[in-house]
């Protein structure tokens, strides 16, 4: 009985202090026409201080939608395009020679920022990507014998084209385990792209106002903490990460030879926490099935390694994801 009535107080309390995702969601919305999965993605990996990695063909407000929270939430945003030419010092800074104090000052990088779209992180070779990823992952950076801390909270939106892949460099599946989702970005609807061609055909174009700070944000991620998850949604999470190293034991037996390897614990990690995220943006204090089912796909999708085989009988991982949320029971 104890239990129930601390639920019901944890529940009051993230209902109050959730209020601000509608607000969000409100500001944003004037701007981002539809793209609902996409505001939801964001504020999920705001709020569990996780990176996100963003696959759309160009012209999907990918880059409008990261500067458009970064003006909601009045933090520091830079874009930096990602290309052939791009060195890791153009990204994290570098030491440089001033003749004036006759010694080397650091000139810091663009990634020392609150919001970084990465934009085309495919584009550019792989020691700008593990630059990148380095910082994502110690959210520091060395420069010369120093290192610095960055600033918080950080997110890194990452974005790549799926149609050109002649002269890209794909990230290596170690280093896409990075990011906690991989969203896939989808054409607007027909009566949402004519709301998009009149906003831009219009005198002004519509702007987002500054309601929250970055200290906001970073008490809100420790109310998300809080959020109550059972010990029978823990397993119903192991139960979907193990499904993907080992179908056979899920009664997925066509799965084995499709599935080179399984999600990490950093899947299990991050399903945990992308679920409790996605219980606070409904504004409920605890985790149900459906949340966990909600961010399935998002955050497995990219870790897990298919084989020829699966390639050769045109399986994708989306595939081999829905049919284990069809299989296990849920609890």
């Amino acid at each position: 009985m104890n239990e129930t009535v601390d639920i019901k107080e944890l529940n009051d309390r993230i209902e109050k202090e959730s209020s601000f995702v509608d607000m969000i969601k409100m500001e944003m919305g004037k701007v981002i026409v539809g793209q609902k999965h996409l505001v939801d993605s964001l504020l999920i990996g705001l709020l569990s201080d996780g990176h996100i990695l963003l696959e759309g063909v160009p012209g999907l407000a990918k880059t409008l939608a990261i500067n458009t929270l970064s003006n909601v939430v009045k933090a520091d945003f830079s874009r930096i395009q990602f290309t052939p030419d791009l060195l890791p010092a153009d990204l994290v800074g570098t030491m440089i020679y001033s003749q004036k104090k006759e010694e080397f000052q650091v000139k810091k990088g663009p990634v020392f920022t609150n919001f970084v779209l990465a934009d085309e992180i495919n584009r550019s070779p792989a020691k700008v990507q593990s630059a990148l990823l380095e910082a994502m992952q110690e959210r520091q950076v060395t420069i010369g014998e120093t290192t610095y801390q960055l600033p918080r909270p950080f997110l890194v939106m990452a974005t790549q084209n799926p149609i050109e892949q002649e002269g890209t460099y794909p990230l290596p599946e170690a280093q896409v385990d990075r990011f906690m989702l991989k969203v896939v970005v989808d054409y607007p609807k027909f009566e949402e792209e004519k709301l998009i061609v009149r906003q831009n055909i219009a005198k002004e174009f519509p702007k987002a106002t500054a309601i929250l700070s970055p200290e906001n944000i970073i008490n809100a991620r420790n109310v998300v903490k809080d959020v109550y998850i059972d010990e029978k949604i823990e397993r119903y999470i192991l139960d979907i990460v193990f499904a993907t190293r080992f179908p056979e034991k899920y009664g997925l037996e066509k799965f084995a030879p499709m599935i080179n390897y399984g999600g990490s614990p950093r899947a299990s990690i991050n399903l945990a926490m992308a679920s409790k995220a996605f219980a606070f943006i409904k504004r409920r204090g605890y985790v149900i099935p459906e949340d966990v089912r909600a961010v399935s796909h998002d955050v497995l999708r990219h870790r897990i390694g298919l084989s020829y085989e699966a390639e050769a009988e045109n399986i994708t991982s989306e595939d081999i994801i829905t049919e284990i949320l069809n299989t296990i029971e849920v609890p």
